[in-house]
């Protein structure tokens, strides 16, 4: 299950998407658009800004941006970021690779082929689809900072 982190951190990402050059947006827009607890969401930039898919920028004009363009930036991208490899078993991952505690022979396993093709699954579905393709069908703002028009 995706946690709240990470649905804070993908709208919050996705938000910045559909900003004229990725951002920069300040703390409280970027919250206040994704819906979410500011302290928390500090926590979570700060993460995604070590992970180098945000950058930050202090002062009047300042605010998070995304470090690379929202078309190269992946749902994986910023899911791996906070959780960590998309597999629901290490013995599935491809990233992070490992026996699981209570499988006597990873090798011999029922079950890891089913959550490799899990994995699989999932890792083709958010591989494939990027911020600004998320920014471009949800956001209210178009990537030249216009509203759509209210009917």
């Amino acid at each position: 299950m995706l946690s709240n982190r990470s649905r804070y951190a993908l709208r919050a990402m996705v938000h910045l998407a559909g900003l004229p050059g990725g951002g920069p947006a300040t703390i409280g827009e970027i919250a206040e658009a994704a819906a979410a607890p500011r302290k928390f969401l500090e926590a979570i930039l700060l993460d995604l800004r070590r992970r180098h898919l945000l950058v930050s920028k202090r002062g009047r004009t300042g605010g998070y941006a995304l470090a690379a363009p929202a078309d190269r930036i992946s749902f994986a991208d910023v899911i791996r970021a906070l959780e960590g490899p998309l597999a629901l078993a290490p013995c599935a991952s491809r990233t992070a690779f490992g026996p699981c505690e209570t499988c006597p022979d990873v090798d011999t396993c029922p079950l890891r082929s089913v959550l490799q093709d899990g994995r699989d699954a999932v890792a083709a579905v958010f591989e494939a689809r990027t911020l600004l393709q998320a920014a471009a069908k949800f956001s209210p703002i178009d990537q030249l900072g216009n509203k759509p028009p209210t009917s």
